[in-house]
């Protein structure tokens, strides 16, 4: 073996280290477990690559920068589509700029030259749409992203500034456990925990304000599972209490949309003989359903539980007399309509 090959072959079993220890090692300790003269780790520094570097604030550990680190990823013709897929779905459902899934789209685009030019062609073009000035430029919620992702992967926790419902600014000392989007809201949330006796939280990155990194490492528990936790949630909100039973009558005019889809994985479906569908499903947070409820219009009857009930009949009456219209003179006559039947016709419908 060449010299050249030689310290070719000493770079990939010091960055194999490295990988299986992310909080860095001095040189000493790579020789070590090198089995070779520290000298020879030393004779190494001027040829590391990028993605490896000393860091002096540390002992002058060396470590993996996992900003900089290339992942090497090998996709079917069909897994590079669905990676396409879920990158042009959170272009669509997102709405702020985002130029790592924009260049990683260009990849797979680039990857598929050879044996699917078209296919490969109209990846670039998805990514540059991605990276179209038209898209909105939030600088700082690209950076609350990428050091909540180091941080998740470094396991180390951070320092926020986030904005509270009431306006007012609070810090935490917060450790991510995972980041989620959410479609509804063009949004992203990261779920973690805070203090000395790591209380549950859930943040929205946008209302982040600041964020610092912190040299304090966490452990996620091994029997934390994101997805058990969500399993009941309509999109992220979940609560410690059992899940309520949610009942929907949907209009036969879009019974046939409604069993398209599979809204929730709990969700049972009782076609009425008169056309109607009865939709059920056991929901961890009913009120997180009402924009998607708000969507069906007229055509939607929710039957359960009352409390969402009572929301959309308040909005009912409070959208018709937006619009002129007046309710409650209707409903004090006893040969009058039923609010739900009056605010159907109204809006172009019956329930």
């Amino acid at each position: 073996m060449s010299r050249v090959e030689n310290k070719s072959a000493r770079l990939g079993q010091i960055e194999a280290l490295l990988l299986a220890h992310p909080e860095g090692l001095i040189p000493a300790e790579i020789a070590r477990k090198l089995e070779v003269n520290r000298s020879t780790i030393t004779r190494c520094l001027p040829d590391l690559p990028k993605h490896i570097y000393v860091d002096d604030f540390d002992e002058g550990r060396w470590k993996i920068d996992r900003s900089n680190y290339l992942v090497h990823l090998r996709l079917t013709l069909h897994e590079a589509m669905a990676v396409h897929l879920a990158a042009r779905l959170l272009a669509t459902r997102m709405d702020k700029k985002n130029p790592h899934a924009a260049a990683a789209l260009r990849k797979v685009g680039e990857s598929l030259d050879r044996i699917a030019p078209r296919i490969s062609t109209h990846l670039r073009l998805s990514a540059d749409v991605m990276d179209d000035e038209t898209q909105r430029h939030d600088p700082r919620y690209l950076e609350v992203l990428e050091k909540l992702t180091l941080a998740w992967a470094k396991s180390q926790r951070v320092k926020v500034w986030h904005r509270g419902k009431d306006e007012r600014i609070y810090e935490y000392n917060f450790a991510p456990y995972f980041i989620e989007p959410y479609a509804v809201g063009q949004t992203t949330h990261v779920t973690g925990v805070h203090g000395a006796h790591d209380k549950r939280i859930t943040f929205k990155l946008e209302r982040i304000e600041r964020i610092e990194e912190l040299r304090d490492e966490y452990t996620i528990p091994e029997n934390f599972n994101p997805q058990e936790q969500l399993k009941d949630a309509w999109g992220i909100w979940f609560t410690d209490s059992d899940p309520v039973t949610v009942q929907i009558r949907f209009h036969p005019r879009v019974a046939r949309r409604v069993k398209e889809t599979r809204w929730h994985r709990s969700e049972k479906i009782d076609e009425q003989t008169d056309g109607y569908l009865l939709w059920e499903a056991k929901v961890a947070e009913p009120q997180e359903m009402l924009p998607w409820i708000r969507g069906w219009g007229a055509d939607v009857e929710v039957i359960a539980p009352q409390t969402l009930r009572e929301m959309l009949q308040g909005e009912a009456r409070r959208l018709a007399e937006l619009y002129g219209w007046r309710p409650s003179r209707l409903d004090s006559q006893n040969d009058s309509p039923t609010l739900a039947q009056t605010f159907a016709d109204f809006f172009g419908g019956n329930p």
